[in-house]
């Protein structure tokens, strides 16, 4: 979309076309972005939620609780060593290698690079609480 701007004179001065702001927010263009994407197994995910079951291991948020049948069987499930650090496929221990988190709290654990530990959210989820 091309911008078409007038020169503007007040009773003061001149307002130069790189002055003038409409305000106006563009969203919706496209475009191609190229990432990795590794590779999970769906029989891991099933295994970890078995051992641990569907609340947050940080927060303890439950999605069914809290939504009822919609939440039914919702929740992230991190890798505690993320897949990028290892580039490679590796075995993995669904009860060692995994913990269910939901999203809120799986986005706060990648806030930072090497991610936070569990025991480090945990503590400002504890700190939050007193």
């Amino acid at each position: 979309m091309k911008k078409s701007f007038k020169y503007l004179t007040t009773k003061y001065s001149i307002i130069y076309p790189d002055e003038i702001s409409d305000n106006t927010l563009f969203e919706g263009a496209k475009k191609e972005v190229t990432v990795n994407f590794y590779e999970r197994d769906p029989k891991a995910r099933k295994l970890c939620l078995e051992h641990y079951g569907y609340a947050c291991n940080i927060c303890k948020f439950n999605f069914e609780e809290n939504f009822g049948e919609i939440g039914k069987n919702f929740i992230h499930v991190h890798h505690i060593k993320p897949l990028s650090e290892i580039d490679q496929e590796y075995k993995v221990n669904p009860t060692k290698d995994l913990i269910p988190v939901c999203p809120n709290c799986h986005a706060m654990l990648h806030k930072k690079v090497p991610a936070y530990s569990l025991k480090e959210m945990k503590d400002i989820v504890a700190q939050r609480d007193s």
